[in-house]
């Protein structure tokens, strides 16, 4: 990138710039540990239990956890390879399919869906730290719950001391959150390990958990409903990580080559996903017959543990907390943000904003609320990020043959500028991947306010990531067809 044009342009900052040689320097080892840092965690490690709950049995569950993410690796590594041969983050991949203006739509919602994340993540933190407090006094803390806020001013000093945790990570920068991912990881395997130990000993087996039969088989609840609870699971489950299939180039733009993000990431995600929900399984199994009840909450669970044990598992489940927020909720908004006024905000800027707002969204607030409709929820925004991966993977493969013109991606008036900044093809790709999808999901979250939306819609429904990645993906091709030599000829440098 020449100075003349880091200086004129209003797409352009320094953390948005391609990465030189000397800053790629993560191996695939690094990715893997990114992945198995990420893949360790509480929402992760509870996905199964919404399978268990809902007929399946556990080889069921562990297996529709390990295919969603088998499935939704290829996306990753697709768009994960602009990443590493041009150096650029996400927010500037888009620029080559919705123009540079337009690109600014695919990272706010990006962003928007991290931010929630983030906050809901940091509250998680927080309980930790106010459970073990709790323990280590011996009773309940924290007193009458303060007016208009709805917690009480340990858990509210609890969240704060959280949050400012992950400040320090994000003051600095992208290689302390590589360190940390790198560290952490084959901890958070021994602790696992440790665990399974613990639960075998106490409870003298696994339990009855893994034992129990499928609500699907003929005679159980469920009979021959199996595929009509399977489809929408496995679409849930992908949307789990359809967030970071998408801003994969972020982490990929400091990989050393395309063989390392292409080991590290097919090592290190489906394989841990399938094997956590396989330890999330028999761990619970075996509070079956430790507690009585099924504790599919590992929060809960460590504060049940006794002595020490209780002290190191919520310590570890902090560390655990820390590493996969920033790494899966704030690195992408961080540049989304910037992305969206290059010329004044940076990424830590970005960063900072993100942390504001994990701040303002009061996520307890959120989960009271929302708290049934997660798995919903990851369904309904896998309908948006859908269409988006189908489009970013069309045109840089089937349009571009992977050729990009890095420079013209920083220039307001060059090839990617396409009508005023938008590519109107990429905006009614993406329209019409999303709105197959919209009566399912009014009917999903609001059964009482839509209820005669058709089976054709909740069907489509079913299937919303396949379905918006799969019609937006056809659409954005067929249009840009004609389009495609244009789009392939370099422009006329000023």
């Amino acid at each position: 990138m020449n100075n003349d044009l880091s200086g004129s342009t209003q797409l352009w900052n320094e953390d948005l710039a391609p990465t030189s040689a000397a800053q790629r320097t993560w191996r695939w080892y690094h990715f893997a540990a990114l992945w198995v840092g990420m893949v360790m965690c509480i929402p992760a490690y509870t996905l199964s239990a919404s399978l268990i709950e809902g007929g399946m049995s556990a080889y069921q569950a562990v297996f529709t956890v390990f295919l969603a993410n088998a499935i939704v690796l290829l996306p990753m590594l697709a768009i994960g390879h602009a990443g590493t041969k041009y150096g650029i983050p996400y927010a500037v991949l888009a620029r080559a399919s919705f123009g540079t203006a337009g690109a600014r739509l695919p990272a706010l919602m990006r962003a928007i869906v991290a931010c929630g994340w983030y906050g809901i993540q940091t509250w998680f933190g927080g309980q930790m730290i106010y459970t073990l407090i709790g323990v280590l006094l011996g009773g309940e803390i924290g007193g009458a719950k303060i007016a208009g806020l709805g917690i009480n001013g340990m858990q509210l000093l609890c969240f704060l001391a959280f949050w400012a945790i992950q400040f320090w990570y994000i003051v600095h920068g992208m290689d302390a959150i590589r360190k940390l991912e790198t560290y952490t990881a084959p901890l958070k395997i021994l602790i696992c390990f440790v665990l399974l130990g613990w639960v075998y000993q106490k409870a003298g087996g696994f339990g009855p958990l893994l034992e129990q039969p499928s609500q699907f088989v003929e005679g159980g609840k469920k009979a021959g409903q199996f595929w009509s609870s399977f489809w929408p699971s496995l679409t849930a489950m992908v949307g789990f990580w359809a967030t970071l299939a998408l801003n994969i180039p972020d982490f990929t733009r400091f990989a050393k080559t395309q063989r390392d993000q292409l080991v590290g990431q097919s090592v290190g995600l489906p394989v841990p996903m399938g094997l956590l929900a396989a330890l999330a399984v028999i761990v619970t199994s075996a509070t079956v017959v430790l507690y009585g009840k099924a504790i599919w909450d590992p929060v809960d669970l460590a504060s049940r543990m006794t002595g020490v044990a209780v002290l190191v598992a919520l310590v570890i489940l902090l560390i655990d907390t820390v590493s996969v927020n920033l790494a899966a909720n704030l690195v992408g908004p961080a540049y989304d943000f910037s992305a969206l006024a290059p010329k004044h905000i940076s990424y830590r800027a970005g960063g900072y904003i993100t942390a504001s707002i994990a701040l303002v969204m009061m996520p307890w607030k959120v989960l009271e609320s929302t708290q049934g409709y997660i798995f919903t929820w990851l369904i309904g925004y896998s309908a948006l990020l859908g269409p988006i991966a189908g489009i970013l993977i069309v045109d840089y493969y089937l349009i571009r043959k992977t050729e990009l013109n890095v420079e013209q991606l920083y220039r307001e008036d060059g090839q990617y500028s396409y009508v005023a900044g938008w590519n109107s093809a990429a905006i009614v790709a993406f329209i019409l991947g999303v709105v197959p999808n919209i009566p399912g999901f009014l009917n999903a979250a609001f059964p009482a306010s839509f209820p005669g939306v058709g089976d054709a819609f909740k069907t489509i429904y079913t299937y919303a990531w396949f379905v918006g990645i799969a019609i937006s993906a056809l659409v954005y091709g067929v249009v840009m067809k004609g389009r495609a030599a244009a789009a392939l000829r370099p422009a006329a440098q000023p």
